[in-house]
Parts: C-alpha cells; structure tokens; sequence
C-alpha cells in the first residue's frame, strides 16, 4: 500500500473526514472528490471556511450539513479574510490559555471565488502570513451560475459568456496562471494538482497544512456539465491533463521549486482537448481549428519549459 509523508493510504481511508455522504453536488464532479481527499491528510482539529460557490451550495442546504467540522460560510469575495479573521482569533485565544490543543484552518473556493471574486481577499491574507491553508477547487468557470467563463477558463474552450461560434471559437485569452501568483507573495508553501494520483493530492495538502504559515493548493478538478464530459471518465481526463502538461504536477516549498511528476513520453495536448465537449468546436469536420490547437500545445510547451528552468 502506497504511503504519503510516512502515513499508510489504507490507514488515510478510514480517517474520519469532515465532509460526509450526502451531499448535492452533481453525481461525479470532481470537487467533492478533491476535498475529501484533502482532508484525509489533516489529522488535526481543522476549521472550514467556504467560499460561496458550488461546495457550499451543495453542501450546506438549509437546514442541512454534510460538514461535520466548525465550518463558516462566506461571501464569494472573503473567504481569504474571514480565514484570517478566525485563526487570528485562535492565536489570540490560545495565549490567553484557552486552547491547548493544535487546530488547522482550511478555506476553500472554486475559481470564480479565487481566481477572480476573492483575489484581493486571497492575496491579502497571504501576504499577512495567517497561518492557513487555501484549497482552490478549479473547475475552470462559474458552474454554480451556469458555466460563465472566469480568468481560470482555458484559451478556446466553450463558455456561455465565451460561446463559441461564427464570431469567436470560444474564450478568446490565456487562463491566470494563479499558482504562480501565489507564489510570487513568497509564502511557505504553494502546491498544484489534480486528481490523477490520490496519493500525490494528499500529500500535498498533508504538507501544506502541516507548513507553519500561509499554504496555497490549486486542485484541477472536472465538472462534467461544463467539460461535457462522462462522469465515469473524471479521472482519465485529469491523467490526460497531467501527461499532456496541459496541467503541470509541482510544488514550491520555500521558494524552491521541485516538479512531482514528469511524465514518460509526449502526450499531445489534443487529447486533453479532444476529450472534451467543451472543445468540440476545434475538431469539427470541415471547419477543424488546427491553428488553434498547435497554438495550445505551443503554449504548453513553453510553459512546460519555464517550469523546468525554475
């Protein structure tokens, strides 16, 4: 049985995790598979923060709860600030002896909370150095309102405020490469990942929380509605977005970078794509984008590069 950070992975199953069955998010998405996941390497009493969006929606139907944890749910726009607001609390409390034992402070959001909405909160909170983790749940746009483009949507693919069509073959600019702007605010820990291998999401989040200080872990996850994809082929599509490098496997530990999985061979970046609804424009007979096509794998070729040479 593979191990993560020297913790057994059948041990991780039977961890008690904060988010439990029963949830209403859609059969299959991607988000609710990444948390739990996440929280199967925090052995600490942990605090939730959750951002308006999918996951909170779903999770928290009045007078319902699928969180077995103190969770707080927040605005779209501060879920970096009220974190903070809770764990200074904490230390405030702690001091005063009110506290003894260790508790973790978790916030989460989708990328329309994060990317775009939340930024400002999110960047504040980190250059503060609060010490906590933030989970992105990027599923690439805003599914809970109905599959609008966000600064995290990809270059070409299908949006409703992005359509592609006659006048344009989708959105039309480069996603926000907000791992590396995390990473730029020269906290602790910055990590990305994608449900391709439990162990390495895990593990991750194991280190992020574990690292005093502000932690930042963006999580490719699929949403089968927007990315038009079978539910049963969620993980195959993340493999494929890892292998092709469309989604690069790395962490940033203290300012140094160290890439956790390189893969064997050249997987084309058009299979990532073709694979998905959301392209189905770029390969439609008679009027296939090649041009844009080479251009995504151009693009991931470079950004491939630049990674290594960090």
């Amino acid at each position: 049985m593979r191990s993560v950070a020297g913790v057994n992975m059948k041990n991780l199953t039977s961890h008690r995790n904060p988010l439990v069955e029963g949830h209403r998010m859609c059969p299959g998405c991607g988000a609710p598979t990444a948390l739990r996941q996440a929280f199967m390497g925090i052995e600490n009493p942990v605090v939730v923060v959750g951002a308006t969006g999918c996951m909170e929606v779903s999770t928290t139907v009045y007078p319902y709860s699928s969180w077995r944890a103190p969770f707080l749910h927040v605005a779209f726009e501060n879920a970096g600030a009220a974190v903070s607001g809770v764990e200074a609390a904490y230390r405030v409390m702690r001091r005063r002896g009110e506290f003894r034992e260790g508790i973790k402070f978790v916030a989460f959001g989708g990328d329309g909370g994060t990317y775009d909405i939340g930024l400002q909160s999110l960047s504040g909170a980190l250059e503060r150095g609060h010490d906590f983790t933030y989970i992105c749940y990027n599923n690439q746009g805003y599914m809970n309102t109905g599959a609008q483009r966000s600064s995290a949507t990809p270059r070409s693919a299908n949006a409703t405020t992005a359509p592609a069509g006659r006048v344009t073959p989708g959105k039309l600019q480069r996603a926000k490469n907000l791992t590396e702007i995390a990473a730029a605010h020269n906290i602790p820990y910055v990590a990305q990942t994608t449900l391709h291998d439990p162990a390495d999401l895990i593990g991750k989040v194991k280190r992020a929380v574990e690292t005093p200080g502000p932690a930042f872990v963006n999580i490719l996850v699929p949403c089968n509605l927007f990315w038009k994809i079978d539910p049963a082929d969620q993980v195959k599509i993340c493999r494929l977005a890892a292998d092709s490098r469309f989604w690069p496997i790395y962490e940033v530990a203290n300012g140094e970078y160290r890439v956790s999985y390189k893969p064997k061979g050249q997987t084309p970046v058009e299979e990532f794509l073709r694979a998905q609804g959301r392209y189905a424009h770029l390969f439609k007979k008679g009027s296939e984008r090649r041009d844009l096509i080479e251009q995504a794998q151009s693009e991931v070729d470079a950004d491939w590069e630049k990674l290594l040479a960090r």
